[in-house]
């Protein structure tokens, strides 16, 4: 999800909640502690140089359990990230502290904003030395177009 799709939902809401992917919701006294542009510069394993760019919005809970952010007060804030940053239109990463920080891709579900779950990926498959998967095929496929295929009838099974 990008940041002007996320500007777009704030008006027609009367609360910002955040769900994980498990059903599980972001308790409602979080705050958006952070709202900021992450650029990466990275070499992959094939040797690419690589630049990446993410909307970064984290989420704290505090002991305020009367703190409920709105979303004119969120929508606020990311005019502000905008204006004094410079932040752009593009993909928001959603950082949120559980056993540890994780990242999530956003998403919205029609009513809730949804901690999509990240994974990790080579970027350079055809470089970094991990075999492609094998294409499956049914035992019977290669019987009835091997050249070397033993048929019932066929003098080929001397017993």
């Amino acid at each position: 999800m990008k940041l002007s799709d996320v500007k777009d939902l704030l008006p027609t809401l009367e609360n910002v909640e955040f769900q994980l992917e498990n059903g599980t919701f972001v308790p409602e006294h979080f705050h958006v502690t952070e709202v900021g542009m992450i650029t990466k510069n990275f070499i992959d394993c094939g040797g690419v140089i690589r630049k990446e760019q993410v909307v970064n919005f984290q989420l704290w809970n505090a002991d305020d359990f009367e703190h409920r952010l709105k979303p004119g007060k969120l929508l606020n804030i990311i005019k502000l990230s905008e204006e004094k940053l410079g932040i752009q239109d593009v993909e928001i990463e959603v950082e949120y502290q559980s056993e540890t920080i994780g990242k999530y891709d956003l998403d919205f579900n029609g009513k809730n904003f949804v901690l999509r779950n990240k994974t990790t990926a080579c970027l350079a498959q055809d470089a970094c030395g991990i075999p492609s998967e094998k294409q499956k095929r049914s035992l019977s496929e290669l019987t009835a177009t091997s050249a070397n295929s033993c048929a019932p009838g066929s003098g080929c099974c001397k017993f």
